[in-house]
């Protein structure tokens, strides 16, 4: 496995293929913005994708927030991201925090967001940027851009009506409500709400279950549910034919068959 990268604003734990990202600055509420914490979570993102000992990503919070998104305090004082001309704003953008939804887009690997707190703004772009998502009791989501008299400038009205449909994101984005855990679960954008105290229980037993499958198979698949968000039918099916071609040929393959002919548990090497 290779080394992660050093890590200054988040904490990373590895184990039985299952890595877990702690977003570490609880002073600022995991704030995306006058942190680290987007270069690390984007460094990390690529670092899974070049170990193939790693199968699932799990993103947390510590302390009461998963993240509080844009640092507010920096907006008043244009600092950082926010600071400059036009055209520096934008290009501190995109060369920022917009670096994050094309890295989780290009991950390899199902992403879980264990949703400790609120998830605002930014915060909650990043949480609905996932796969899944399990939410504690204390969870609460906003698209809060508005309120600020700003836009959601990280993607967030890209990825958010691909969960919800188009008229519910209208309605969130356009209001910018808060969303308890439990009307979130509703809505599609929690898998589910636990108590805060199983929350990782929770987040790191599926993500264990995932992290059984045959790891090249799951890398493509992965890839594939990604893809099918752009291509028309006739490519996409083109291309499930390709990938399905090189599962055909891999050992796991041939082992999840015997296996399961059998009755055996199946031993995969990921090759």
């Amino acid at each position: 496995m290779h080394a992660p990268p050093l890590l200054t604003d988040t904490l990373l734990s590895i184990n039985n293929r299952v890595a877990e990202l702690t977003f570490n600055r609880e002073d600022v509420r995991n704030a995306l913005t006058g942190t680290a914490l987007v270069e690390e979570i984007v460094a990390i993102l690529d670092w899974c994708n070049h170990n193939q000992e790693v199968s699932v990503l799990i993103l947390t919070g510590s302390g009461s927030a998963f993240s509080a998104g844009g640092n507010i305090k920096q907006m008043r004082d244009r600092e950082g991201i926010f600071a400059g001309s036009t055209l520096q704003i934008q290009d501190q953008y995109r060369r920022g925090i917009q670096q994050l939804p094309l890295a989780m887009q290009r991950c390899e690997i199902p992403l879980i967001a264990a949703i400790n707190g609120p998830a605002i703004g930014a915060g909650m772009d990043l949480a609905c940027m996932c796969d899944l998502r399990i939410g504690s009791n204390k969870a609460l989501l906003g698209e809060t851009f508005l309120n600020l008299g700003i836009v959601p400038g990280d993607g967030g009205a890209w990825f958010l009506p691909r969960i919800v449909g188009a008229q519910r994101a209208a309605e969130l984005i356009f209001s910018g409500r808060l969303v308890k855990a439990d009307e979130a679960k509703e809505l599609g954008l929690l898998l589910d709400v636990v108590a805060e105290d199983e929350l990782l229980t929770s987040a790191r037993a599926l993500a264990a279950k995932i992290a059984t499958k045959p790891p090249q198979a799951l890398r493509l698949t992965k890839r594939l549910l990604r893809l099918g968000q752009s291509q028309e039918l006739p490519e996409f099916l083109d291309l499930c034919a390709s990938f399905q071609a090189m599962a055909h040929q891999t050992e796991d393959h041939i082992e999840a068959v015997n296996a399961f002919i059998e009755k055996r548990t199946p031993a995969f090497n990921g090759k």
